[in-house]
């Protein structure tokens, strides 16, 4: 079964053409798209950034999945009778609190493994690998940060805000501190699709990788 992964190095909408994509596998089961973020005031206003996209090639239905306040046995329930998932932007390690570290983690594991398509958009992609990396910009003790991600995606390494960051030095250390053999310093409104951990496609402003120690972008 393939696996399809799509990594955003900012917050949706999804770009064109990975919307395309994303709503071609997603489409084929025929439930609703699960949405999961960490709750804040006034999300629903927010939810059409994510679904506008989708809904321009044919998604219809969405299920969304404010956390921490939906019960776990929901988020897993929903999970597993999804056309896809998205995971949302925004504190990287309150989504590892609250996904990466509960059963959720397993679920979307065990759903990704049959084909359903997973995006992860900013925080959302940084925890789809099996080695979440958190640049000094993206939490409040300003350091570089290492957690458990998902493990969609093995021995990849992603940095996201990329060229907005200035991130380049956060790689490096990712690089350097995780030993992973694949990674991609992902730029805002850009996306990139791994198809079976490989990197297939991608959109957007730029992507980037070290290569023997030098930084190139991706074409």
């Amino acid at each position: 079964m393939n696996r399809h992964l799509f990594l955003f190095g900012g917050g949706p909408p999804f770009t064109a053409e990975m919307a395309r994509r994303f709503a071609s596998k997603a489409m084929v089961a025929g439930t609703p798209v699960s949405i999961l973020f960490v709750e804040r005031e006034g999300w629903e206003e927010y939810m059409p950034w994510y679904t506008q996209g989708l809904e321009q090639f044919g998604v219809r239905e969405f299920k969304y999945l404010p956390l921490p306040s939906t019960p776990i046995e929901v988020v897993i329930d929903s999970v597993r009778n999804s056309s896809g998932i998205v995971i949302g932007g925004g504190d990287t390690n309150l989504y590892a609190d609250y996904i990466v570290e509960t059963p959720i983690s397993q679920a979307i594991k065990e759903t990704y493994e049959t084909g359903i398509p997973v995006a992860g958009f900013s925080a959302g992609a940084l925890i789809s690998p099996a080695v979440s990396v958190i640049s000094p910009k993206d939490n409040e003790q300003n350091v570089f940060q290492s957690r458990r991600g998902l493990g969609l995606a093995k021995e990849v390494v992603v940095a996201v805000h990329f060229s907005e960051w200035d991130d380049e030095e956060h790689l490096r250390n990712a690089v350097s501190r995780c030993n992973e053999s694949k990674n991609y310093g992902i730029d805002e409104n850009t996306g990139v699709y791994l198809l079976n951990g490989e990197l297939e496609a991608m959109e957007g402003n730029g992507v980037y990788t070290l290569l023997d120690g030098v930084l190139r972008k991706l074409n």
